[in-house]
Parts: C-alpha cells; structure tokens; sequence
C-alpha cells in the first residue's frame, strides 16, 4: 500500500504493477480525516495506491 500525492500517482501505480504483477486498486482519500504525506515527498497524500 502507497499513499502518494496528486503529482506521484503515475509512479505509485508502475511501482505496485512492477512489484506484485497485478492491476493496481487506487483510492482517493478524505484529506479532512487524515493527514497522512505522500510517501514521495512531503505533500498531504490524496490517494492510496494498493495491490488489492
């Protein structure tokens, strides 16, 4: 599972297909409830990229 920001999504997404060989599951993220950063860099994160 990867929380990223609007401007790493794209790399999320080929990192989980690279890893597990599957179809990537992306989730937006209520901002307001969570404040989580981006696992790229510092931003608030928006999305949640997994393999399931």
């Amino acid at each position: 599972m990867i929380y990223c920001c609007k401007e790493h999504i794209e790399l999320a997404l080929d990192t989980i297909v690279d890893e597990y060989e599957t179809f990537p599951v992306m989730t937006k993220i209520d901002v307001d409830n969570l404040s989580t950063s981006c696992e790229y860099c510092r931003n608030v994160a928006i999305y949640i990229v997994a393999n399931e």
